[in-house]
């Protein structure tokens, strides 16, 4: 039995907060995709398919931040038992200056047969913006 949306949101964020970009990618449909309707320059709109999210976070993500832990997580299952939204502080560090990052985000999550569809990541663009700038990456 495939697990519960609530279940993968969950697996989701530790993942994330983990670190374990295979766990992170397995748990998405073979189409699923992430995207980021507020970004910096910089940073796709979307990225889709596994692999593709696999390469950017192998290139992109994984050597910027660490992530100690999330904070105030808050997960809301909807009407609709494929859509969850969940809102949590990141807290962790920038890997390149050891400066201290704090990121709120709120995601948006459609789930499928225990796999992830779709992933609106609604991050604050600022603190992204400011952290590529501290390590030269705008």
């Amino acid at each position: 039995m495939a697990a519960t949306s609530r279940e993968v949101v969950e697996q989701i964020l530790h993942a994330s907060r983990e670190q374990d970009t295979e766990t992170f990618v397995n748990l998405f449909a073979a189409d699923g995709y992430i995207e980021w309707p507020y970004r910096p320059a910089g940073i796709p709109a979307r990225v889709e398919g596994r692999d593709q999210i696999r390469e950017f976070l192998t290139a992109q993500a994984n050597g910027l931040v660490t992530f100690d832990e999330y904070r105030n997580t808050v997960i809301h299952e909807t009407t609709d038992p494929e859509v969850v939204i969940v809102e949590y502080e990141a807290h962790g560090t920038v890997i390149p200056t050891g400066a201290p990052l704090h990121q709120t985000i709120i995601a948006v999550l459609l789930i499928r047969n225990g796999l992830v569809v779709a992933y609106r990541d609604y991050l604050n663009p600022l603190v992204l913006a400011e952290t590529l700038a501290s390590v030269g990456n705008v």
